[in-house]
């Protein structure tokens, strides 16, 4: 008779089967909709966008009103008795040299071309994060199912020991080794049950659930072919990849700021138009005044900002270079451990499962007819649990080195 803690348990995958499976488009678009980092980078993005024409604007016109007298503190005290008196309005603006707000706007452009950017980085890194964990989840729900078979193929296996321990065939210690069997299969349950437990949790963190919400079931497990080669891969990886082309706009950025010190030398001009009033009697006075700044400070101010500007362009060229080859890096390395997996799933589901299978059953039937040991027996059914369960472990890794290769490349993978 199955103990209490067994049938609790067993239950739990049961729980699972009654909820309908959740397919993993619907949780990367409910990720996409209601995850506060992917909405976050998404308002920095519509912020960054509001930039452009901000930086291309000219400054504020400056409005003037003057007040002179001759006799008296008290403003507009003598506009009436004195010779020396008169209200000016007047209004004035800077001009910065041509070309200047035209660069401070396309430079604003690739800041809000980089936020956009990284608002992909973020979206693409929660999707990864949410089919490793959906991958994980899958994963320990089929392994509970196997577990489950392999707990009635231990069924079997008492059976026999104790029809053999009854006619006096067997001994105590067989019987004690089949109980001890069982209980380590409790205990990968529960131990799974706990990864599914912190899956679950990251899951409803990620899809910003409350804790309340009942545990995702998942789409059974399957392998995902890939057919993209890896210089097809590759290729991609500098126009698809959001960090890299977040990396050339901040190039295209520096290049302009270089193009901005560059303008620096010139002079930037201020216009001002005043209008005076004397009094009655008098002949209004109208005054144009066109001032320039004048750049001077070359040594101390001019040149450092070249050279900053143009020592900060080689350093972001640098650091496109470098995020390029550590993408590429790691696609490669992702795409040798999903190939290398694809080809030991085949020798465990061609190989290893079906002849551990096979060694079991032959090895029952020997043990049922006293041609062989138990502890014999035992290891061949070890070794269908083990195989069994490394398998679809193996597949849930190699799912989720395609889900990278899917963040870092943009290809369309699963």
């Amino acid at each position: 008779m199955k103990s209490r803690l067994a049938v609790f348990v067993l239950l739990l995958p049961a729980l699972h089967a009654a909820e309908a499976p959740t397919p993993l488009d619907k949780l990367l678009a409910e990720a996409a909709a209601n995850n506060p980092g992917i909405l976050a980078a998404r308002r920095a993005w519509q912020a960054a966008e509001q930039l452009p024409s901000q930086a291309a604007t000219p400054p504020d016109p400056e409005v003037t009103v003057q007040q002179f007298a001759v006799g008296s503190p008290r403003p507009f005290a003598g506009i009436t008795n004195s010779d020396m008196a008169y209200i000016g309005f007047g209004i004035s603006q800077d001009l910065p040299y041509p070309g200047k707000l035209k660069l401070r706007g396309e430079a604003a452009r690739t800041e809000a071309s980089v936020a956009r950017h990284q608002l992909e980085t973020v979206r693409r890194a929660v999707f990864e994060q949410v089919k490793e964990s959906y991958y994980q989840i899958a994963y320990v729900q089929r392994t509970m199912g196997l577990l489950m078979r392999d707990e009635d193929l231990l069924g079997e296996i008492e059976k026999i020991v104790e029809a053999r321990y009854r006619v006096g065939q067997g001994s105590q210690q067989d019987l004690l080794k089949a109980q001890l069997e069982k209980t380590r299969i409790l205990r990968e349950m529960e131990h799974h049950n706990m990864i599914e437990g912190t899956e679950q949790a990251r899951l409803r963190q990620l899809l910003n659930r409350q804790g309340n919400t009942p545990p995702i079931v998942t789409v059974p497990l399957t392998q995902t072919t890939l057919t993209l080669t890896e210089d097809q891969l590759l290729d991609r990886i500098r126009q698809d990849n959001p960090e890299v082309t977040a990396r050339r706009d901040m190039v295209n950025r520096q290049s302009l700021q270089v193009e901005l010190a560059r303008k620096d030398r010139y002079p930037d001009f201020n216009v001002q138009y005043m209008w005076q009033s004397t009094g009655p009697g008098y002949r209004d006075y109208y005054m144009l005044t066109v001032g320039a700044r004048l750049p001077i400070y070359r040594k101390r101010k001019l040149d450092p900002e070249m050279s900053q500007a143009v020592d900060e362009l080689h350093q972001s060229k640098q650091q496109y270079e470098s995020q390029v080859q550590t993408t590429s890096f790691n696609v490669r390395s992702e795409l040798i451990s999903a190939q290398t997996t694809e080809r030991v799933l085949k020798i465990y589901s061609q190989g290893l499962m079906p002849q551990a299978m096979a060694a079991y059953r032959a090895g029952l039937a020997a043990y049922e007819t006293n041609r062989e040991d138990f502890q014999t027996l035992l290891n061949s059914f070890r070794d269908v649990v083990n195989f069994d369960e490394e398998f679809w472990k193996l597949v849930a890794d190699r799912e989720t080195s395609l889900a990278r290769i899917e963040q870092w490349t943009g290809a369309a993978i699963h």
